[in-house]
């Protein structure tokens, strides 16, 4: 008995997937658990695999077609075995045969009479003829000149000297086209293209960036890189550290922690934390939920097997949503300052530059050097002023400085 294999539901709130590439071909024989095709929901790509064993007796969606959840994709049985081919609903209306035919009669389109030859109305003289079989063309493409409408010597010349430019114009065509490759652009780059324009066309995006001491911070950082195997912490880093610190600090300023639409403003409770993620298909932003009720130790883990999730292409469609704060990082990549896009409908994403060494003055009027690292933070001025936006950023840097502090609230 044929088994037929249905698109999937990956998330609670997926209504359909695409498929992005077929694995398998008729006549193809699989095994339980063999990957069949690969889909795109959202930013996630995930493997959809046999249900059964045998050989694929038909496929019914080809890569591309954007597929509604629990159609039938292929189908899967004994080799010659009969199976039902699922009917499609199309969206045109199929006209009755008559009238069919007195539309199709309607719009034939008129036949021009016959051309008469060129041959028959153009002639050459025996030296244009002779030119032309030296030169190798056809003396009838010419533009004749001549008395009375004869093909003339110089006309040949013409001709050929024409079809010279236009052989050099293709193979300069041919060459331009070489310089590039086109490559069609994936579902996930589709997604990120979209989500960054309407961000930026349907916010007013202010962003402003300050610098803070880091030096506590990377002082806690050696310290439990030295003693945290021994207590069993996981490698914490400073962009763990950064996101505990926007745990504590947003719920002080609720504006931050908020979606915001024309309508209203859903102001969160608790702070889901966007952790963007980059991977070889593109940018992914991984929710880490209610994170200001995990530890740091809790909120490491978390991430890091987030971020793995996303690289090795298994993380979950719903933990991509439902973010209601961001934190994208570029410390790692020599940046000072950048303007981060938000993520909508969410009203600030928080930017982590990379640490570097600033001057300030020091004791008895000396100046000293000190570990800095800046946080650049983008904010929907429709829902936050400058002056709030400021505060934050101003309270967050505090709490940076002051982590040991942070984490004995």
């Amino acid at each position: 008995m044929s088994t037929v294999i249905t698109m999937p539901q990956q998330g609670l709130t997926e209504e359909s997937s695409v498929i992005a590439e077929w694995y398998v071909k008729e006549g193809d024989v699989v095994g339980v658990g063999t990957p069949l095709f690969a889909i795109e929901t959202g930013k996630a790509t995930f493997d959809v695999e046999s249900e059964a064993a045998g050989t694929v007796l038909g496929i019914f969606a080809a890569e591309g077609d954007d597929v509604p959840i629990k159609t039938p994709v292929c189908v899967i049985g004994e080799p010659g075995e009969a199976f039902e081919k699922p009917q499609r609903t199309s969206s045109v209306a199929v006209a009755a045969p008559a009238e069919t035919e007195k539309k199709t009669e309607a719009l034939q389109p008129v036949q021009p009479a016959a051309a008469k030859p060129q041959s028959e109305s153009i002639f050459a003289s025996p030296r244009a003829k002779a030119a032309a079989v030296r030169a190798g063309v056809d003396w009838h493409q010419a533009e004749p000149t001549g008395a009375e409408g004869r093909v003339i010597e110089r006309d040949i010349a013409v001709l050929a000297a024409n079809r010279g430019r236009t052989a050099v114009m293709k193979e300069a065509a041919a060459e331009a086209e070489a310089e590039f490759e086109v490559v069609k652009n994936s579902g996930i780059r589709k997604v990120i293209a979209q989500n960054m324009h309407d961000s930026l066309a349907g916010m007013a995006q202010l962003s402003m960036t300050a610098y803070f001491d880091a030096t506590e911070l990377f002082s806690f950082r050696a310290r439990v890189k030295a003693m945290g195997e021994k207590l069993g912490f996981p490698n914490i880093s400073i962009n763990d550290m950064i996101l505990f610190a926007v745990s504590r600090t947003v719920l002080d300023h609720p504006l931050f922690n908020a979606h915001f639409s024309d309508a209203e403003t859903k102001i969160f409770h608790h702070v889901h934390l966007g952790v963007a993620t980059n991977t070889e298909r593109g940018l992914m932003v991984p929710t880490l939920f209610n994170a200001d009720l995990k530890s740091l130790n809790m909120i490491s883990r978390e991430a890091k097997a987030l971020s793995a999730a996303c690289r090795e292409n298994t993380i979950k469609p719903d933990q991509l949503k439902g973010g209601t704060i961001t934190v994208t990082n570029l410390g790692n990549n020599d940046i000072s300052s950048f303007t981060p896009v938000i993520n909508p409908p969410q009203t600030a994403i928080i930017g982590v530059c990379s640490p570097e060494w600033r001057v300030r003055p020091g004791k008895d009027g000396e100046i000293e050097m000190y570990r800095a690292m800046g946080i650049s933070l983008t904010f929907d001025h429709r829902a936050v002023d400058g002056s709030p936006a400021a505060t934050f950023l101003h309270d967050f840097c505090q709490r940076l400085e002051n982590f040991s502090l942070l984490l004995a609230e």
